[in-house]
């Protein structure tokens, strides 16, 4: 290889090394969070889906209420260890004006219906086929969570299951306990 080839390499290298650094420095100052917390303070989206019963429903239905939206599976472990905390958190603060809508993820309303029923939830679930939520939301995985304000605003989002501590702590300030 001559000279000159040897140098045209080393100059192409250099610049294709340049290129990936800058993007990732650049992206490294950045102040949006990668998935559902990268939507805070912003609107939150709302679909009309189908509740359980076949009934539409949506987030929208919910303006004025802080809701705590829960993407879920029933095929999902961490989804069915996080149910029980999230009834008991709608148990809680339910009468603080705190809605939790479990939205399933691309099941039927069969399967969902069976797994809730099998865990004693009470909240509304919602079946989202499209799995639209998760997409606009931008969930990395299950489950999902975005608290939203009364204005219909997001507060806190989060990819993976949650504590009941960690879900009380994100709901707190909203609730003033």
């Amino acid at each position: 290889m001559s000279r000159s080839a040897k140098w045209m390499y080393w100059v192409a290298g250099a610049i294709i090394a340049v290129a990936v650094l800058a993007g990732y420095f650049r992206g490294a100052g950045s102040s949006r969070a990668g998935g559902p917390a990268g939507l805070v303070g912003q609107p939150a989206p709302a679909f009309t889906v189908a509740r359980l019963d076949g009934t539409p429903d949506g987030l929208a239905s919910y303006r004025g209420r802080i809701v705590v939206l829960n993407l879920w599976a029933s095929w999902c472990p961490p989804c069915r260890a996080e149910m029980p905390d999230l009834q008991r958190l709608y148990a809680r603060y339910r009468s603080a004006n705190l809605v939790v809508l479990g939205v399933n993820q691309g099941e039927s309303a069969k399967r969902a219906g069976a797994f809730a029923r099998s865990l004693g939830i009470r909240f509304p679930i919602l079946l989202d086929p499209q799995q639209r939520y998760g997409r606009v939301y931008t969930a990395l995985g299950l489950p999902t969570t975005i608290v939203i304000d009364p204005r219909g605003i997001v507060v806190r989002g989060f990819d993976g299951p949650l504590s009941y501590d960690q879900m009380v702590a994100a709901v707190s300030p909203l609730v003033g306990k």
